[in-house]
C-alpha cells in the first residue's frame, strides 16, 4: 500500500475524534447570527528537503478530505475555521482531558445518530424502510450500559432480547411485504401436487420425472456437471445455465439450496427432472435479486454427470 493511502487512512481516523459542535448542521439565519471565523494561512518556508517533503506529505492528505468531511462528518463549510481551530489543538499535544472526552462523545454521537440508526433501521425494516426505531430509547439503553447503571436488564438479557426482537420484527416485516408471494407459491404447490407424474417426498419437494437416467446416483459431497433453468411460479425465468455458456455447470450436491441436494441425490446420471421446489427448500425468506422471499421455485435440470 502506498504511503500516501496509509497516512490518509491514519488522518481520517484522527480527525474522528476533532468533531466539535460546530459541525452540525445549522439554518440560514442561524449561520447569520454566528460570527464566521476567516482561515488565515500563515506564510511557511521551506529550508530543507525534510521540509518540503512533510509541506507535500501533508497537502496530499486534504485530497477528498473536504467531501469526507461534509459527507460523513456533516461538517458545514461554512466554518471550516472552526474545523482548523479544533485541528491545530488537537494536533498542539495541549488539548485537556476534559475537551478530549466531549470531542471523543460528539464523534461517537455522529456515528450512533447516522450510521448506527440508518444500519439498524435497514435490518429491522428493510433497505427502502423509511420506518425507524426510537433514538431516545436506543440512547438510553446505550448510556445505561456505559456508566454502569443496573438498568431494565442485565447485558446478557440485552444481547437475547437484541437477536429474538430484531428476527421477530424482520420476520413481520417481511410478511406484511412477501406475505403474497408466500400464499402464491403454497396455492400453485398445493394444486400441482395433484398432477399426474409429480411426486411429492417428506420435506415438501415435488418433482416430475421427464426422463429417467440409467447412471449412478451422486452423493452429497459429489461433484456434478448439470444443465438447468429456473423460473418463478408465474413462468419468469431468473436463471439458466445456457446464460453462462454452452458447457453444463459443476458444483458440489450439498453446495446449493435444499430442494436440489434433495433431489440430485436421487437422480441417476442422465436423468432430466422437473423439480416444484417450496421456499423453505430454496431462498426462504432471503431476498435474492428476481427471487423474493417466499419464492416457490420451478426447476429444470439435467444431471450430465458426476465429475470425478
Amino acid at each position: 500500500m502506498k504511503l500516501s493511502v496509509i497516512m490518509k487512512k491514519v488522518l481520517y481516523v484522527a480527525l474522528a475524534v476533532l468533531v466539535s459542535a460546530s459541525f452540525s448542521t445549522v439554518s440560514a439565519k442561524e449561520k447569520k447570527e454566528k460570527k464566521q471565523k476567516v482561515v488565515t494561512v500563515q506564510p511557511v518556508e521551506l529550508k530543507s528537503d525534510v521540509d518540503s517533503v512533510a509541506y507535500a506529505i501533508g497537502m496530499m492528505q486534504t485530497n477528498g478530505l473536504k467531501d469526507y468531511l461534509v459527507s460523513q462528518m456533516k461538517v458545514d463549510t461554512a466554518y471550516m475555521a472552526d474545523f482548523i481551530d479544533g485541528l491545530k489543538e488537537m494536533t498542539s499535544g495541549k488539548i485537556d482531558a476534559q475537551k478530549t472526552a466531549f470531542y471523543a462523545g460528539i464523534q461517537i454521537g455522529q456515528q450512533v445518530a447516522n450510521q448506527m440508526m440508518k444500519g439498524i433501521n435497514q435490518q429491522l425494516f428493510g433497505a427502502d424502510t423509511t420506518q425507524t426505531i426510537s433514538l431516545e430509547k436506543l440512547m438510553a439503553g446505550f448510556i445505561t450500559a456505559l456508566v454502569g447503571d443496573k438498568g431494565q436488564m442485565t447485558m446478557e438479557e440485552a444481547q437475547g432480547n437484541a437477536h429474538r426482537l430484531t428476527q421477530q420484527i424482520k420476520d413481520r416485516a417481511t410478511d406484511k411485504l412477501y406475505g403474497a408471494n408466500r400464499e402464491a407459491g403454497r396455492k400453485f404447490l398445493a394444486e400441482n401436487k395433484l398432477k399426474e407424474g409429480v411426486i411429492t417426498t417428506a420435506s415438501g419437494l415435488q418433482y416430475k420425472v421427464l426422463k429417467q437416467g440409467e447412471g449412478a446416483v451422486p452423493q452429497r459431497t459429489d461433484k456434478v456437471k448439470v444443465h438447468y433453468e429456473g423460473r418463478l411460479v408465474d413462468g419468469t425465468v431468473f436463471d439458466a445455465s445456457s446464460k453462462h455458456g454452452s458447457e453444463p455447470i459443476s458444483f458440489r450436491a450439498d453446495q446449493v439450496i435444499k430442494g436440489w441436494t434433495e433431489a440430485l441425490t436421487m437422480m441417476p446420471v442422465g436423468s432430466k427432472w422437473q423439480l416444484f421446489i417450496p421456499y423453505e427448500l430454496a431462498y426462504g425468506e432471503r431476498n435474492s435479486g428476481m427471487i423474493k422471499p417466499y419464492s416457490a421455485l420451478i426447476f429444470d435440470v439435467e444431471l450430465v454427470d458426476i465429475e470425478k
